[in-house]
Parts: C-alpha cells; sequence; structure tokens
C-alpha cells in the first residue's frame, strides 16, 4: 500500500472550518475504489495545524488519485486557506490494513 502522511498548517481565520473546506475533497477521495483510508485529525499542541493520514491500495491507485479532478480542484480551491506548503512522508508498504501495537496490547475484555 501507499501510506502518506501530511501536515497542513492552515491560516488562523480559516481553522475551525477546515473541516467543511476540504469537505467535498475528503468524501471524493473516500469514494475511490483504491482508498483504503483517509483520516484528518487537528493537532492538540496547534489549533491550526491539520493532520492527514491516508493509504492507498497500490502505486496504480495512488496514481489515480493525484490524476483525478476533485484532486486537480483541490489543487486550486486548499492553497488560498494555507499558512505553508503542506509537510508529507509518503511510502510504499507491504502491508494492506494497519498492524497492531503489540506493545500495548489489550487483553480480551469477554
Amino acid at each position: 500500500m501507499i501510506f502518506i502522511t501530511a501536515k497542513f498548517r492552515v491560516l488562523p481565520e480559516h481553522a475551525d472550518q477546515w473541516p467543511q473546506i476540504t469537505a467535498a475533497f475528503t468524501e471524493a477521495t473516500r469514494a475511490e475504489p483504491g482508498c483504503l483510508w483517509f483520516e484528518w485529525s487537528r493537532s492538540v499542541d496547534d489549533p491550526a495545524e491539520y493532520v492527514l493520514v491516508e493509504a492507498f491500495r497500490d502505486e496504480k491507485a495512488g496514481a489515480a488519485h493525484v490524476h483525478s479532478a476533485h484532486f486537480r480542484n483541490a489543487q486550486q480551491t486548499l492553497p488560498p486557506h494555507l499558512a505553508e506548503t503542506p509537510r508529507i512522508v509518503n511510502m510504499t508498504l507491504p502491508q494492506e490494513d494497519w498492524s497492531l501495537l503489540a506493545e500495548m496490547a489489550v487483553q480480551d475484555r469477554g
């Protein structure tokens, strides 16, 4: 899978509205057949920073995402709300889902 984490520093005056600003892009991306997940989180240390954790099935799915109409639209509509260019980590991993964090295993509660 292609695993991507990106940090978006949003202009403070747009930070509270960021989920609504990105809603159409998020919904369209989640509907892509190769999208495994596409999840936004807001930083607890900086309310103007959002972290996007996303994954795509393979390189073909990642390329389809980058070449989609909604991605091209986001390239035009999102930057005016940003304080700086987003930062990204992009890795190809030989797995299809999240791994369990064995160091914090939770015993069966049933």
